[in-house]
């Protein structure tokens, strides 16, 4: 005999009440007499009844759910973030659907399309600049985006992230301060808004402030993986640079080591100054001086941010942007 499926109605009528109590019990609705409620449970966990998260979905016109997209799953960076992301979300009750994207714009407008299919409550948008087919496809869409610990070509999209504009600053300023007559701005691509406009501005801020010339030539561009630090090493050695401020820290492990295997003393004869403070900056000998955001809050704050505006209440525009305070930790790969 076909066993047959156990569904909302089977519990309301083995515990002999209506399915709007069994709902309540089951989705924690305090108006529930204490005996009446136990008595639901106890057949629920009598007949293993699983509630179906779709069907509910389709009552209620929401999945509990909310699409998180992610430029890499193995980057530290976005891995803290996504942490303080499922918090939050397990906290409000959100299951969490979570998409490597790849930093591929084809890729990213395909889960994206994928996640808005599966009709999520909301999306987490980690990563950089959005394409003008994201962009439509976000603007098409009811479904709130929040951008969290980036900064994107969107005015439209609420982020949650740290001033890079005045770190970037801060870092070159640092190490102007080391008496070093030039610092390249070492970068990942340039086309995203958080690296050639954020930070780009901040290091010309910076340069400004202390009367020094920008030059073109200092700044480096790279694709921001630990290969491309490695492998620009020598050019920059040729650029005559002893300073420099690094956007990403996988890219900064890479130039470190290229160095050291070049034969360059870190920090006697060469400086670096990271941007994220992830695991890399301290797996390295020496370990590196950063920039710290307090990434973990960034996540949370995100998904609390999106919780607020899957409610509806999106009426205070002061919210939409949050920008939390950064630091700056010294290290060894800059000189006392």
């Amino acid at each position: 005999m076909e066993k047959q499926s156990v569904t909302i109605y089977t519990v309301a009528r083995e515990a002999r009440v209506s399915m709007a109590t069994v709902s309540r019990v089951v989705n924690g609705n305090p108006n529930v007499k204490p005996e009446t409620r136990q008595k639901v449970l106890d057949v629920i966990k009598q007949l293993n009844y699983r509630p179906n998260a779709v069907a509910r979905g389709l009552a209620s016109k929401r999945t509990t759910t909310v699409g998180v997209v992610i430029p890499s799953i193995t980057d530290p960076y976005f891995a803290e973030l996504a942490l303080g992301i499922d918090d939050v979300a397990s906290m409000y009750k959100y299951n969490i659907i979570l998409t490597n994207s790849d930093s591929d714009d084809e890729k990213i407008l395909k889960v994206v399309r994928n996640l808005l299919a599966k009709q999520v409550d909301g999306i987490i948008f980690m990563g950089h600049d959005v394409s003008d087919d994201l962009r439509n496809e976000f603007e098409s869409t009811n479904t709130p985006v929040v951008v969290a610990g980036s900064i994107a070509n969107d005015d439209n999209l609420p982020s949650v992230r740290i001033d890079y504009r005045a770190a970037a600053k801060e870092a070159t300023e640092f190490l102007l301060t080391h008496g070093n007559q030039q610092v390249g701005y070492i970068t990942g691509p340039l086309r995203y808004s958080i690296n050639g406009t954020e930070r780009l501005n901040g290091y010309k801020d910076a340069l400004a402030d202390h009367n020094v010339k920008f030059e073109q030539s200092l700044v480096v561009e790279t694709d921001g993986s630990y290969q491309a630090g490695y492998a620009k090493t020598k050019d920059i050695i040729a650029n005559g640079l002893k300073a420099v401020y690094v956007t990403d820290d996988s890219l900064a492990a890479g130039l470190l080591n290229g160095l050291t295997d070049a034969g360059v003393n870190v920090p006697a004869d060469f400086e670096i100054v990271s941007s994220n403070d992830t695991n890399y900056t301290k797996l390295v000998r020496p370990m590196l001086t950063s920039i710290t955001q307090p990434l973990y809050d960034i996540g949370a704050i995100s998904m609390r941010l999106l919780t607020k505006l899957m409610d509806g209440d999106d009426n205070n525009d002061d919210e939409k942007n949050v920008i939390l305070d950064h630091g700056f930790v010294e290290r060894q790969s800059t000189r006392k």
